[in-house]
């Protein structure tokens, strides 16, 4: 039987291993044992994080909507509910920009929902 030399491949997945790991503290970046040990817990996380993600930042402008909201005299789940209704078809991330950085427009919105 033919010998078969595995240096280059073996080689390959510790050095893809160490590049899944660049930016962890310590030896955890560079030695290929702890390396695969931090990924295992890690991978996990990054997946969940991903969905977390989402999450907060539906949160985040709902919050955002809401601060506005109020100062123009109408709570929350009203505006939504109106703009439902007049079937303004604004996502919360566009009506949260719009609340940040360009109070006048949301303003013209939230009377357009009031309407």
């Amino acid at each position: 039987m033919v010998r078969v030399k595995r240096g280059v491949i073996a080689r390959k997945r510790r050095k893809k291993i160490l590049k899944a790991a660049k930016g962890f503290r310590w030896g955890r970046k560079s030695k290929e044992r702890l390396a695969r040990e931090a990924l295992l817990h890690a991978l996990p996380y990054a997946f969940v994080g991903r969905k977390q993600k989402k999450r907060n930042f539906r949160r985040l402008w709902q919050i955002k909507i809401g601060a506005a909201s109020r100062e123009n005299g109408m709570n929350y789940s009203t505006f939504i509910h109106k703009l439902k209704e007049k079937n303004i078809a604004l996502d919360r991330k566009i009506l949260a920009e719009l609340a940040e950085f360009h109070p006048e427009v949301f303003k013209r919105v939230i009377e357009a929902a009031e309407k």
